[in-house]
């Protein structure tokens, strides 16, 4: 599925998951303890009302009803995530989490439920570089990043020098905090997927704007306690949503029809 209007030629799109939907497993009222951030909107965040929403929310309702369990939220930072799922402190860790094969050794994944695509996001007056190459070659351009993160590696391997310690690196502890960095002019570039670069362009009525081409795609997963038993039936309701539409309507509603900042 290619998104149009608020996405533009940024895809991200339901991937094909091997899984056909049947009967469900009943985990009968079972209580489950999902993990989050809410700091990665549209996939969870906190509106206006204080409210704790997004795509990633209503998914994980959806899960809960199909497979009968009652979810549980509590909130941790990004840094603890991973850590604390693979120590069994949570059930389930939601937030918009990159499948890659150093934290499958840490934490079980779901199928993955999107993808999306590494962005470069700069204000709206940037005319210094328009690409990665044209950024790298300015020793005077900085970049914010969040430690552990894709855009951080990305920042590193695919934009400079390889070196995670390199001092056009400038770190922050949350990406909205990297995300004020560079709307005040601390910082000339921030790397974020297509699920949230393009929801702030579109928010910033021309503060801010995505230059040159996709750096990579990254695959999103739920993470789980290694072993535990919820990872299947959590993949046959993934299967199941994205066999009737369920998916492909969170996408609508979160990606094309929800507009950052309202």
């Amino acid at each position: 599925m290619k998104l149009t209007a608020l996405f533009g030629a940024a895809a991200l799109s339901i991937l094909p998951i091997a899984a056909t939907a049947q009967s469900l497993p009943d985990l009968a009222g079972r209580e489950v303890t999902v993990v989050t951030e809410n700091a990665y909107p549209p996939l969870q965040f906190l509106d206006a009302a204080g409210a704790a929403v997004g795509w990633e929310y209503d998914a994980m309702a959806e899960i809960a009803k199909r497979l009968n369990f009652t979810v549980k939220y509590e909130n941790t930072s990004w840094d603890a995530m991973i850590p604390s799922v693979s120590e069994g402190q949570y059930d389930i860790g939601m937030t918009g989490i990159t499948i890659t094969e150093e934290r499958k050794g840490a934490v079980d994944f779901s199928d993955p439920y999107l993808r999306s695509e590494m962005l470069m996001i700069v204000r709206g007056d940037e005319n210094r570089f328009a690409d990665a190459a044209t950024f790298a070659a300015d020793p005077d351009l900085l970049i914010s990043a969040q430690p552990g993160t894709s855009p951080f590696y990305a920042a590193v391997y695919e934009i400079l020098d390889g070196n995670e310690e390199n001092p056009r690196i400038i770190k922050f502890e949350t990406f909205g905090a990297g995300l004020e960095a560079l709307k005040t002019g601390d910082v000339d570039l921030t790397l974020s997927d297509s699920t949230a670069a393009n929801g702030y362009v579109a928010a910033s009525e021309g503060g801010l704007k995505i230059i040159g081409t996709p750096l990579a795609s990254e695959d999103f997963g739920f993470i789980f306690p290694k072993g535990s038993d919820l990872v299947a039936p959590v993949n046959a309701a993934i299967a199941s949503m994205q066999a009737d539409g369920t998916l492909d309507a969170l996408n609508t509603k979160w990606f094309l029809d929800y507009k950052m900042g309202e």
